[in-house]
């Protein structure tokens, strides 16, 4: 049914008279082997990123406009009805000729940073809390008025409308700043034949009560990955777990079929980006120290340069929260749908492949990214290297944000208790910020020289 990667041997039990010996091995690290993927033409990928109708259905444009009004910046330098259209939502014609507004990829896969789009940095600043305009309650009301008014317009918008009355209520997460990217994935499969991709209004498999949150890692690191995800599980095609998106609005597997023809050229964009040079001097004394400190001590799991070892880390070594990878990455109805679902068909086939633990990313820009680990629960580099700078409950400003270019990371308030939905709350199961206790052994001066260099990746 699934192949589950084993990373703990069972033990050996011997019987010798009347005494039972048992002996366990290590936990080790796990290597991820190469998955071949497909090339395509990088200048055709990000056009069809930022215009193309990987999403099919949407809100009409004249009601998205009433909804969300012109944006006044036009990062993309997009042109005819996207120029006045913010750059994560792309004007597309729907199948029956009708203009739709449509979220696209950089919803969580850009960020304004310093007054720039950076494409490619995980979106730290999501809020997936509630309270967004497009929930059940005003998408029936949308669906009321369209039928009332334009059924065109409503063909248009119907698949789109159907999946967020159906839906958005079980995305919320309970801080803002992480993504329920990984639980829309469980929601839209579980409302979705795995064969032809129709859609049932009745969920067909269990979906968790509990919504368990990511930070969005940055694109530009793909490139030296062989497994997607935290966890690795994402195996075979990417192009496949690119195009996933399309689930949210696609009527069938032959729609899928077109949009996949697009996406080995999205693959060869995101595979074309590169990480943002740290914006300051760096004290290349101090990074050479660090330098070598890294190698000794870091690299052999996270790689240095254009070396990646591409190493899954078992919980018991990496000791972080395990909550993602044992609720969305290990939820046996999900992983059996997607292994035997178009996904895992057809020439370009793709697999997930479950691990207890976590990929030890390349760290390309790892300035940038902030907040840190796969739950964003740590908000600076400085905290990653010590555990005991970890704030238990802290919050940043959503509105005027600040970056911290010493400690690397977001300048945060630490708060005595938890809080709203402002205050990271670490206590909340899938929060926690423990674990990955490695640069806890270095001395203040070490860890100093370390981030010097961290800066310069």
């Amino acid at each position: 049914m699934k192949k589950i990667i084993v990373l703990i041997a069972t033990g050996v039990v011997c019987v010798a008279s009347t005494k039972i010996f048992h002996s366990r091995e290590e936990p080790k690290p796990v290597y991820i082997p190469l998955s071949p993927q497909r090339s395509g033409d990088s200048a055709k990928g990000f056009n069809y990123l930022v215009t193309g109708d990987y999403l099919k259905s949407g809100i009409p444009l004249s009601y998205f406009k009433l909804a969300f009004g012109k944006s006044s910046t036009n990062y993309l330098q997009r042109e005819g009805l996207n120029q006045h259209i913010s750059y994560e939502y792309t004007a597309v014609k729907a199948p029956n000729g009708e203009i739709v507004v449509a979220p696209n990829c950089l919803q969580c896969h850009a960020q304004i940073f310093d007054n720039k789009l950076i494409i490619g940095l995980g979106n730290s600043t999501v809020d997936f809390t509630g309270g967004e305009k497009l929930n059940p309650q005003n998408a029936a009301m949308a669906e009321q008025v369209l039928k009332n008014t334009d059924p065109k317009k409503y063909e248009a918008a119907e698949p789109f409308l159907k999946v967020v009355k159906a839906i958005s209520n079980q995305l919320h997460t309970k801080i803002r700043g992480v993504n329920a990217a990984d639980r829309l994935a469980a929601l839209l499969v579980a409302h979705r034949d795995p064969q032809t991709f129709r859609w049932n209004e009745n969920a067909i498999m269990e979906i968790p009560d509990e919504v368990i949150p990511s930070d969005v890692p940055a694109w530009w690191l793909l490139k030296k990955k062989h497994g997607m995800f935290y966890n690795g599980f994402g195996r075979g095609d990417f192009g496949k777990f690119l195009m996933a998106s399309n689930l949210l609005t696609v009527n069938d597997t032959a729609e899928s079929a077109e949009v996949n023809t697009h996406f080995n050229n999205v693959l060869a964009y995101i595979n074309s980006l590169q990480p943002p040079k740290y914006p300051y001097p760096v004290n290349k004394e101090l990074a050479k120290k660090g330098g070598i400190l890294f190698v000794q001590n870091c690299a052999k799991c996270h790689g240095n340069g254009d070396e990646y070892p591409n190493l899954l880390i078992p919980e018991e070594i990496v000791k972080t929260d395990s909550l993602l990878y044992k609720s969305n990455y290990q939820n046996p109805q999900f992983v059996l749908w997607f292994n035997n679902s178009w996904f895992a068909q057809g020439e370009y086939k793709a697999r997930l492949e479950p691990f207890n633990g976590y990929i030890a990313p390349p760290l390309d820009g790892v300035w940038i990214t902030a907040p840190y680990f796969h739950n964003g629960s740590v908000p600076t580099l400085e905290a990653v290297l010590n555990s005991k700078l970890r704030p238990k409950y802290w919050s940043r400003d959503y509105d005027n944000l600040e970056y911290d270019y010493d400690k690397v990371g977001w300048k945060y308030t630490a708060h005595d208790s938890a809080g709203g939905t402002i205050i990271y709350n670490t206590d909340l199961p899938g929060y926690g910020n423990y674990g990955h206790y490695f640069g806890d052994m270095f001395t203040d001066k070490e860890r100093k020289a370390v981030i010097e260099y961290l800066k310069t990746l």
